[in-house]
């Protein structure tokens, strides 16, 4: 028999308690194994603020890393390529390529890892009407009414 951990109900007190553990805990650094450069950082920030900390196992963090490396070259190429030009001596830029390639494996580790949209967020659908709620809360109304701002 195959033994799976069970699901903590997310509005319970254990859940609460884990909550707390896991933030005291600081943020998740990349395994020892692992190089991430430091322009990587703010991608690895962002992944690993998409799980909750104790959901991460060391080769999720290691498939992690990869991603936010991606991500990272991602921006790199884009910056070559806007000071490149698309066009290299009448051919297109060996660079665009690579963009498309590392894009692609973007989204795939994405959805390995469930840190795309769906997995993160709910289905598009969902999405859709909390979207028309907060359209319908935004501050489009006569200006001598007043309304709540956030301040901050």
């Amino acid at each position: 028999m195959n033994k799976t951990r069970r699901q903590i109900r997310s509005d319970s007190t254990t859940a609460a308690v884990q909550a707390a553990q896991n933030a005291a805990q600081g943020p998740l650094k990349p395994p020892a194994h692992v190089t991430l450069p430091d322009g990587a950082t703010p991608f690895w920030d962002a992944l690993m603020r998409n799980r909750p900390r104790d959901r991460w196992n060391t080769a999720d963090l290691a498939t992690a890393a990869m991603l936010a490396r991606a991500q990272f070259d991602v921006e790199r190429h884009e910056q070559a390529i806007a000071e490149e030009g698309d066009l290299i001596d009448g051919a297109l830029n060996p660079r665009i390529g690579l963009v498309d390639k590392l894009g692609r494996r973007i989204v795939t580790l994405s959805r390995l890892l469930h840190v795309h949209p769906e997995a993160t967020q709910g289905r598009a659908h969902d999405q859709g009407n909390t979207l028309a709620l907060e359209r319908e809360a935004a501050p489009d109304h006569d200006p001598l009414i007043p309304s709540l701002y956030i301040v901050g």
